[in-house]
């Protein structure tokens, strides 16, 4: 008899690939490497502001938007061919180094997967390539006319695949972003907690790192 799937869902920036480290590069060679870290804040103060007020925009124009009120806020000059440095820089941002080996196993333990990100097709294509494992597909902010943490990409995921939601989990790193809106539409969720940050409300399962991942989802769901 064949098992019902069981699907996992995947933020991807910050959760497998090094969103902060990619980001603070880039503001690092542009501006000032020894304020990179208030610079990072600033990013993460601006963005979902952007997101939020202008959900049809492609993820690159929303890094370029932040980028240049970053430069703007702090009386920098940001000249016209570096507006898209962080579209540029992305495809090589570093994928955490337990990423590969956890999807690999959660694939074996039966597993399909699926990204749900704040970005653009191509961007996620060549994250995902970089990654080394195969998603069976990805909701991208860009296509849909929406960010998390509104609640449209969950929503066209079940669309697209038709899947049980009781055999569904969501694993992401950033609490606002994604463990807030899976908590209010009911989905399991595991918090990979790489900051060490305190948050409420709570995911079904906290780790540090992808390690052990494959262990927590079959904890939440059996295979059956």
């Amino acid at each position: 008899m064949a098992r019902t799937p069981r699907w996992a869902t995947f933020d991807c920036y910050g959760t497998l690939v090094d969103w902060n480290g990619g980001i603070r590069a880039e503001l690092s060679r542009l501006f000032s490497a020894a304020d990179s870290e208030r610079l990072l804040g600033f990013y993460h103060a601006i963005e979902p502001g952007i997101q939020r007020d202008r959900p049809d925009a492609s993820y690159r124009e929303v890094m370029a938007s932040t980028l240049a009120e970053i430069a703007a806020d702090i009386g920098a000059s940001l000249p016209d061919g570096e507006r898209d440095s962080l579209g540029r820089s992305l495809p090589s941002w570093p994928v955490f180094p337990e990423v590969p080996g956890a999807l690999a196993e959660a694939q074996r333990n039966g597993w399909q997967l699926y990204a749900l990100t704040n970005s653009d097709r191509d961007l996620i294509e060549a994250s995902i390539s970089s990654i080394g494992v195969p998603f069976d597909g990805a909701v991208v902010a860009s296509e849909i006319g929406s960010y998390k943490p509104a609640h449209r990409h969950w929503q066209v995921f079940y669309e697209i695949t038709g899947t049980d939601r009781s055999r569904h989990v969501h694993v992401a790193q950033s609490h606002f972003h994604d463990i807030v809106p899976a908590a209010e539409l009911g989905i399991p969720s595991v918090w990979i907690n790489r900051l060490g940050e305190r948050a409420s409300p709570p995911p079904t399962v906290e780790l540090e790192t992808l390690d052990g991942l494959a262990a927590a989802l079959d904890g939440i769901v059996a295979p059956g």
